[in-house]
């Protein structure tokens, strides 16, 4: 109880925490005794978070990376930042320039100024000579961000999955809407990692038990190919469907084709059916921890954090897929 009362003066800014990723680490921060400041660009969509916490201990702010004085009166007063803003498509104004390499300098600046530390999540596959633009934007903002906060923490997490991830999520709604499952990138490997251990490795980067300076990749506990985690999906919500695997330039063809469509319908087209040009160059590439991570301690496991199964979550959320829902008797 004394240490949740001292760390209870202690202010932590999370920018991008009313995401999928952000509650989970919101949640993670709230359990410590820490209060948050949720800096996002629509605080009154950021409600869901206050229970998380007690009252008065979670506060939404209005923040957008994009404009560098939002970020500063966010993070004055803080003790600790978290940037985990990140886009996976672009989207108007809201490209990954702006988002994942302009404004991941604009917040380690902001939070150096300051002279407080900084927890900053990017991505495996950050690669500033990949021929993804995604992968380009996170790798370019890392360095962004050593080169305003050397002593940053940060962590390039796998493919993260939980309750309302658009990841197995996805599949499933794929399976339940369509005859015959087209995937591209079957044989690219995936290390699925739960959103709940990525949060707690951020929040023990919060009480300071993780070394700064360096980048941290985290998975799961196994690595598998997409195939492998869609076939896990359609026997989890019972749903057999022919598995077609695309060739990389017919599914950029086709990607291209989708997005003209989804901007040409203004944003119409359902999530699940949605994949730019640029998410099939990122699909070329196996999605794991590197050897180098793994032999430096740079690991959930390196941090003392037993990363959790995907088989012993999924069931949990993907159940509402079932054509009959819970009532619905599956074997996996």
């Amino acid at each position: 109880m004394a240490e949740v009362m001292l760390r209870s003066a202690e202010l932590v800014t999370v920018f991008g925490g009313s995401g999928f990723l952000g509650r989970h680490v919101v949640r993670a921060l709230a359990q410590r005794g820490y209060r948050v400041r949720v800096a996002v660009r629509r605080p009154d969509l950021a409600g869901h978070l206050q229970p998380l916490g007690v009252v008065g201990q979670i506060a939404p702010v209005q923040a957008n990376v994009r404009f560098a004085e939002s970020v500063k009166r966010a993070v004055e007063g803080s003790d600790v930042v978290i940037n985990l803003v990140g886009i996976l498509q672009q989207i108007g104004r809201q490209n990954f320039k702006a988002v994942q390499e302009d404004g991941a300098r604009v917040v380690a600046e902001a939070a150096a100024a300051h002279g407080v530390r900084l927890v900053h999540v990017s991505a495996i596959g950050a690669d500033k000579n990949s021929n993804s633009l995604y992968a380009r934007t996170k790798a370019l903002g890392e360095e962004a961000v050593f080169s305003a906060a050397p002593d940053a923490v940060v962590f390039r997490p796998s493919i993260i999955f939980g309750r309302g991830d658009g990841f197995f999520t996805r599949f499933a709604a794929l399976a339940r809407a369509l005859p015959v499952l087209p995937i591209v990138g079957a044989q690219t490997r995936f290390q699925p990692v739960y959103a709940v251990d990525v949060a707690e490795a951020i929040a023990r980067a919060v009480d300071g038990a993780v070394a700064g300076g360096k980048i941290y990749e985290i998975g799961g506990p196994q690595v598998q190919t997409l195939r492998q985690l869609v076939t896990h999906v359609q026997a989890v919500t019972g749903r057999q469907r022919p598995v077609i695997s695309l060739p990389f330039g017919v599914a950029r063809v086709q990607a291209g084709i989708i997005e003209f469509l989804d901007k040409l319908t203004l944003g119409l087209l359902p999530d699940a059916l949605v994949v730019t040009p640029d998410q099939v160059k990122l699909l070329a590439l196996d999605n794991v921890v590197s050897a180098e991570a793994i032999a430096e301690g740079r690991t959930l496991e390196g941090l003392g954090i037993a990363p959790s199964a995907y088989e012993a979550i999924v069931a949990d959320y993907l159940w509402r897929f079932r054509k009959s829902g819970q009532f619905t008797e599956v074997r996996i």
